[in-house]
């Protein structure tokens, strides 16, 4: 796994001003504007048995490039953003297992990142055996280390995963954007159930990636 270097450059920088609305999806139409601090893009559960193996979901082929320009922005301003992968890697006694049987298996080739998104040196690589990328992780205070204050979810699945992913990052106090074309279900319809949820009991940012892209 990839736990990156501590020695993570200041986090001090002014940020910068985000106005956009939503992209279409239905959801989130107001427009909005505020600073952002440092930022930490989240990528959940783009691994080997969520795209190709065991709950396999082809949809999910086409968030890959949205994925991909983020990451390219992350990267090309280390000063701004830290780069976070949580994935399940799950335990046999796992409660989850009991919903989803056996998948992303702690060692296994399942519980890898796919190869077009595979984590840089200097990144984050947390396993998880929850829907929530929070719990039991370490990601909260890893955010507060750097003094993250805004965070950019991508990836599986937008009802389940990135949804309880989102509901503890905003009892965290964090700013949650999710791109809507830059996650995905295992249906159009848990997809779009999934953003709606965001949007009612989160008012969550929900700009596409092209809008998140051109600040």
């Amino acid at each position: 796994m990839v736990f990156g270097n501590l020695d993570h450059p200041s986090a001090g920088s002014p940020g910068f001003v985000f106005t956009a609305t939503s992209g279409g999806t239905g959801v989130g139409e107001s427009t909005f504007g505020r600073r952002l601090g440092m930022k930490a893009l989240l990528v959940v559960d783009m691994v080997n048995d969520f795209m190709t193996g065991k709950i396999a979901n082809p949809r999910a082929e086409r968030i890959v490039p949205q994925i991909q320009q983020l990451l390219e922005r992350a990267r090309a301003e280390r000063d701004d953003w830290l780069v976070v992968y949580a994935n399940d890697a799950h335990l046999p006694s796992d409660f989850e297992l009991r919903v989803w049987g056996e998948h992303a298996m702690a060692g296994t080739r399942g519980a890898q990142i796919i190869a077009e998104l595979a984590a840089h040196d200097g990144e984050f690589v947390l396993p998880k055996r929850f829907y929530s990328s929070f719990h039991e992780t370490g990601l909260d205070p890893l955010l507060r280390q750097f003094a993250v204050d805004t965070l950019v979810l991508a990836g599986q699945h937008t009802n389940l995963c990135v949804r309880h992913t989102t509901a503890d990052a905003f009892f965290r106090g964090y700013q949650v954007i999710v791109p809507p074309d830059a996650v995905e279900s295992l249906s159009e319809e848990d997809h779009q159930s999934g953003l709606r949820y965001l949007d009612a009991m989160y008012k969550v940012d929900l700009p596409d990636t092209k809008q998140l892209l051109q600040l």
